[in-house]
């Protein structure tokens, strides 16, 4: 009798955010180049929730990932993308119902680091992301579009950008400060932007390069995933496909 097969479980690597996020998987888009990456390594999860500010995302959290589950469950996370401050940093008399206080904005920061810590995901393995610039001409046609004011400025973005930072900092967690790194040497950063807010595909293409110059060294030993075709032996495939990995 043939006793019962081990289920593989693919490593996990997790991206967590905004509407930034939840759009990376779209064509040309950041978070599906790293998922092709990662392809036979492990798997991408889009958690992005577009419109989200980090109030909401720490109160979600708990149940995208809980501390009840174990490696057994498949729950091997190599990495998990932090990536909120786009809607925190609204304008609190323009758009008070996505607008988070910059104290508290770096206050959510840190309780999600503590809370993915609870899941077995140490600090090392996380990432944060700042939100990008924002260029205020493009977006404030997008406001109007929509029937109300600019309800954005890229210096208060460039404000929770750098409590981002600082955040990480305080946590042991690593940072891609896109605020910072879009902006340099005084570059045209609106080539990045679709609407002034979103990323284009130059944008996404500057996200995915920067993000796995972060993640590559967190990724670098898993191993692939099921031989490779040409390695399988054809006359007996069950001893190269049953094998444990």
């Amino acid at each position: 009798m043939m006793s019962k097969l081990k289920t593989i479980c693919w490593p996990q690597v997790i991206l967590f955010g905004d509407s930034i996020t939840q759009f990376s998987f779209q064509v040309n888009g950041w978070g599906a180049d790293i998922a092709s990456k990662l392809a036979r390594k492990c798997d991408v999860v889009n958690r992005g929730l577009s419109g989200y500010n980090s109030r909401w995302a720490k109160i979600v959290l708990p149940r995208l990932i809980s501390s009840q589950n174990s490696a057994a469950d498949c729950r091997n996370i190599a990495a998990v993308t932090v990536f909120f401050g786009a809607n925190d940093s609204s304008l609190e008399d323009k758009n008070p119902q996505q607008h988070v206080p910059l104290e508290e904005y770096s206050q959510n920061r840190k309780e999600i680091t503590k809370l993915l810590a609870s899941a077995g995901v140490s600090a090392d393995r996380v990432i944060f992301i700042t939100p990008p610039p924002l260029h205020e001409p493009a977006w404030e046609k997008e406001c109007i579009l929509k029937g109300s004011p600019l309800n954005r400025h890229n210096s208060v973005v460039g404000q929770y950008a750098q409590a981002c930072v600082q955040a990480a900092g305080l946590c042991g967690a690593d940072v891609l400060d896109l605020w910072t790194l879009m902006q340099k040497d005084g570059q045209d950063y609106s080539v990045y932007l679709s609407d002034g807010l979103h990323l284009s595909e130059k944008g996404n293409q500057f996200v995915a390069q920067h993000l796995w110059g972060l993640l590559e060294s967190r990724v670098a030993d898993l191993p692939f995933i099921l031989p490779y075709w040409g390695d399988v032996d054809v006359k007996s495939p069950e001893s190269s496909l049953l094998c444990d990995q």
